[in-house]
């Protein structure tokens, strides 16, 4: 395996996901802004997507791929005995699941939006609209069992081009936006689920070369099939902190009028970065490292540990920099337009600043539980995000009502940076996890690019001052300019310094 290679293939798609799905939020911000109707669809959004998120963005993997690596170096037979049973049982859990929900969304919605109560009309048009999305969760689910199983045979590129398909369908619709009235938001739900179906029939064409599902509801549940669910609940949890916190903020920021969609834009934002500087590599190295335990190759893990965390580092912190030095100028160059005011820039930016301090964090709680999923240990991590979501949420609503959707963020970041400096603690007590002895030096370089990048950012920045203002129609094109310059400059001092080898490239794990 190329760490670096796979990174970028995985990257490529996921980065693509992303810029469509700011494409998508883009017309979003136009067409329906951030007023109680945008606030009803984003609850009903958030909650396939979050599940998506949970089970899509390494979760699924981290529970699934080291038992099955497991059984596919026994044999084949095994591996596909062991993957059928995983899929019976999740489609039948799945199935109860959403009819369940479905009977019981009003006072679901309720659960996750209480806020809303206020407002009647609001909250039921959340109700409606999560009863057309939340089917996309059966989908989505089922999904990301056929990508765990290509990621297993290091398949990188069609599971993380999957969901790309989701924001090709909302754009389709929203391109016709200034038609549908009312309408669109219905219409964007109903193309939620959609995707869904067309994502999971997409994955099973390419899947089919390495397994054939065979769909049988009389089974036998055998030993290994309940560790891996019995792995598989904390590992949701504990991958998924990120988006669980950032769950508990919607249902918090319900209560007051528009922070919902304030919110959702600031996550769309430093999100982009995620994807790469944590879930991506996350995912990635998560099989080759699974074996390399199992053949107890203490080498190879700790090379692979400490380039892994070196590569999420190179790529979170200058992004966290970018995004607490401009933050509003990148909120209004992304979505500041149409029904998207000058108050939703102000808010959505103030948001993405408190969330850009946690961005190294989010990302490393993602690359430490790859370290501890690998040993078949979801429980550790799962405890720490227990304590991590506990401490969001005394913060967020001890401090609410004196500072607002604000604290939001504040409290996210806070509990994440508590996360990751607990997984690690853990780690280094165990010996899992071991700093080879150039590592400091290799920070040191990473954040003397960074604060060369910033110099170059913030004159950037300066020198086209007047081309990014919110009444500037061009807004965008100078940003994405600005970005690029910033990216090549920054790539530029580390190739020098050498915090990044253009050798890595080539270099096999």
């Amino acid at each position: 395996m190329n760490l670096i290679k796979s990174t970028s293939t995985f990257s490529l798609f996921t980065l693509l996901s992303r810029i469509l799905g700011y494409l998508r939020d883009f017309f979003i911000a136009i067409y329906i802004g951030s007023g109680p109707i945008a606030d009803a669809f984003f609850v009903a959004f958030r909650i396939p997507n979050t599940f998506r998120r949970l089970f899509s963005e390494g979760t699924f993997n981290a529970a699934f791929i080291p038992s099955y690596t497991n059984e596919n170096l026994k044999s084949k037979n095994a591996a596909k005995i062991f993957s059928d049973d995983v899929l019976n049982l999740l489609i039948i859990f799945l199935l109860i699941l959403v009819f369940v929900i479905e009977i019981f969304m009003p006072w679901f919605v309720f659960l996750i939006a209480p806020g809303f109560k206020e407002n009647s009309d609001k909250l039921n048009l959340a109700i409606q609209l999560t009863r057309i999305t939340f089917p996309f969760l059966l989908f989505v689910s089922l999904s990301s069992f056929f990508s765990a199983i290509l990621n297993s045979h290091n398949k990188f590129g069609v599971a993380s081009a999957a969901p790309i398909i989701l924001n090709i369908f909302l754009i389709l619709v929203l391109f016709f936006g200034k038609y549908q009235n009312e309408e669109l938001v219905f219409n964007l739900s109903y193309a939620v689920t959609l995707a869904g179906i067309v994502q999971l029939i997409f994955l099973f064409f390419f899947v089919k070369k390495y397994y054939s599902p065979k769909i049988r509801f009389k089974f036998k549940i055998g030993n290994k099939v309940k560790l891996f669910f019995s792995k598989l609940l904390p590992s949701i949890f504990s991958s998924g902190v990120t988006q669980i916190n950032i769950l508990v903020g919607t249902i918090i920021a319900s209560f007051e009028a528009s922070a919902v969609s304030y919110l959702y834009y600031a996550d769309r934002i430093y999100q982009i970065n995620l994807a790469v500087a944590g879930i991506a590599i996350g995912t990635i190295v998560l099989p080759k490292l699974s074996e390399y335990i199992k053949k107890k190759n203490i080498k190879k893990i700790n090379f692979i540990q400490n380039k892994s965390l070196e590569l999420s580092l190179f790529l979170s912190l200058p992004a966290s920099i970018a995004l607490i030095i401009a933050y509003n100028e990148i909120t209004s160059s992304l979505f500041g337009y149409g029904s998207f005011d000058k108050t939703s820039v102000k808010n959505a930016g103030l948001a993405l600043y408190y969330f850009s301090f946690g961005l190294p964090a989010f990302a490393l709680i993602k690359v430490f539980s790859s370290f501890l999923f690998a040993r078949h240990n979801t429980k550790i991590p799962f405890y720490i995000s227990v304590v991590s979501v506990a401490i969001n949420i005394l913060l967020s609503v001890s401090l609410f009502e004196k500072y607002g959707f604000i604290i939001i963020p504040i409290a996210t970041t806070i509990s994440s940076w508590f996360n990751a400096f607990i997984l690690y603690i853990y780690l280094a007590n165990k010996k899992y996890f071991i700093f080879l002895k150039d590592f400091y030096f290799f920070l040191f370089k990473i954040l003397f690019s960074c604060v060369f990048m910033s110099i170059i950012f913030k004159n950037l920045l300066n020198l086209f001052s007047e081309n990014i203002l919110y009444s500037s129609n061009t807004k965008l094109f100078y940003m994405i300019i600005i970005i690029l310059i910033t990216i090549a400059s920054y790539l530029f001092i580390s190739i020098i310094t050498k915090a990044f080898k253009i050798s890595d490239i080539n270099l096999k794990y």
